[in-house]
């Protein structure tokens, strides 16, 4: 059961993922804010699929450094993605409300943190690379 969660929060997240790099590489009638959204979606699903992994409960939370707290007693080299996620953490609510945009660059950024963290939580999980 546990692996069928750990499987769900992954293709989740890669359905993130693929539509952030999709829309990221729009030219006419980009959407950034669409794309940090994104973006941050991916990875706090990544979070959570480690988390599932190893049985550690969450809250509902869109929280990526509430979730990287609870995932460094089991493996503390989660510091590394701490910048990332900080980065990346804003775009969860604040920029899908009026107030806040997101800029081409913003998105550009943000879909580098999140391959990086990508990248990161895949070899944890064991998962290959594509």
């Amino acid at each position: 059961m546990k692996e069928i969660l750990v499987d769900e929060w992954v293709r989740k997240a890669e359905e993130d993922y693929e539509s952030a790099i999709d829309l990221a590489q729009r030219r006419k009638k980009p959407v950034p804010n669409t794309v940090c959204f994104l973006c941050q979606q991916c990875v706090e699903k990544y979070l959570k699929a480690f988390l599932t992994l190893y049985d550690i409960p969450f809250a509902k939370t869109h929280d990526l450094i509430a979730l990287k707290t609870l995932c460094l007693p089991v493996s503390d080299d989660f510091e590394l993605i701490h910048d990332f996620l900080v980065g990346l953490d804003p775009y969860s609510v604040a920029f899908r409300y009026p107030g806040e945009e997101a800029t081409p660059e913003e998105a550009q950024e943000a879909v580098k943190a999140m391959q990086q963290v990508r990248k990161f939580i895949r070899a944890r999980l064991k998962l290959e690379e594509e």
